[in-house]
């Protein structure tokens, strides 16, 4: 079993568990070797209400030169700002199927931080 087998099965048998309802909206967040992205998804409708990465305009001018980690930080705290401007305060986490840690978690952290409870 490869490691992006693995992954995938971590996923599944997460999002069995973890799903978003109007009141409490998934905050998803997909990692990919050079970028981060998050979203804030209502699964009871099937919408993104708010959504960040690292690719965003507001991000890509603080990111040079910054570690990844770092990054993800600044694209927690733009996602938890966005959600909370649409009234969003408590969202369910969705690591993706990546591990709590690193990015994943600097993300998180910063979200937290940011106004989200989760």
């Amino acid at each position: 079993m490869g490691s992006k087998a693995r992954k995938d099965a971590r996923h599944r048998r997460l999002r069995r568990r973890v799903a978003g309802v109007e009141t409490r909206p998934r905050l998803a967040v997909f990692r990919s070797f050079r970028h981060i992205y998050a979203q804030v998804i209502d699964d009871s409708v099937g919408i993104t209400v708010a959504a960040a990465s690292s690719l965003d305009a507001e991000v890509r001018g603080q990111r040079d030169g910054k570690p990844k980690r770092d990054v993800s930080s600044l694209v927690g705290a733009l996602v938890a700002r966005r959600a909370s401007e649409k009234g969003i305060t408590q969202v369910v986490f969705d690591r993706g199927g990546c591990k709590y840690h690193g990015r994943v978690r600097s993300l998180a952290e910063a979200a937290r931080e940011g106004g989200l409870t989760f």
